[in-house]
């Protein structure tokens, strides 16, 4: 009977970790991307793409620090999503935004030579292969914000190299993350509330487990994914 009760009040405690970690992360993910937020919802994208350019790489530390609060809730279970989530915000800023601006400033530059080429006939050869430089600079940030988190002594140039071999090397994961991650998109465009409010954390939790498991052969010992 005894351990009986004590299975159910660890169950009742997971369910509770488990909720919290959710509305936690995903107020605090709110909060560190609000400015982004606000113009995704309030302008016209078209006119605003400078504006959406900035506010993107100032969103980016927030997701290097929700995937910190995953890390630590997958290793300790513990259920300090604020104070993990600020401190990591803080301690990975620099790094986060350098790998914002290589992620937005090749998005807008390839983008923006899209939109040149489709009026040319070699626009049919060039278009594809600017597609694919743009996911493959999506996956290597990507896994680099999650490897920055994994190992933070680590210096970024090597990061960035290991994160592009194993995006593409592993590339059925990052087809999952991406996919993930255009859900959440998709979610967000007809329902914001219930994209920000629930599903953020979950999706953006299968990105981060995803991401990690493609990076295991560089991480330290002991380092799986734990669920």
């Amino acid at each position: 009977m005894a351990e009986r009760r004590k299975l159910q009040a660890e169950t009742w405690e997971t369910i509770f970790g488990v909720a919290y970690l959710v509305v936690g992360t995903n107020a605090m993910l709110v909060l560190a991307a609000s400015p982004l937020i606000v113009l995704l919802m309030t302008t016209d994208p078209r006119s605003s793409w400078l504006a959406l350019a900035l506010a993107a790489v100032g969103a980016v530390p927030a997701a290097t620090a929700t995937f910190a609060v995953f890390r630590d809730f997958s290793v300790t279970r513990g259920g300090g999503v604020i104070r993990v989530f600020w401190s990591a915000w803080w301690r990975h800023l620099r790094r986060s935004l350098a790998l914002g601006v290589l992620l937005v400033g090749a998005v807008v530059v390839l983008a923006a030579d899209m939109m040149v080429l489709i009026n040319f006939r070699l626009g049919a050869l060039a278009i594809p292969l600017l597609v694919v430089l743009t996911v493959l600079v999506a996956a290597t940030v990507l896994l680099a914000l999650v490897a920055s988190v994994e190992r933070p002594e680590a210096r970024l140039r090597e990061v960035l190299k290991a994160s592009l071999y194993l995006g593409v090397r592993r590339w059925y994961l990052t087809l999952l993350s991406f996919a993930a991650i255009g859900l959440l998109g998709a979610l967000f465009i007809e329902h914001p509330a219930l994209a920000l409010g629930l599903a953020a954390a979950p999706l953006l939790y299968a990105v981060w487990g995803n991401s990690r498991y493609a990076l295991r052969p560089v991480l330290p010992p002991g380092a799986a994914v734990q669920i």
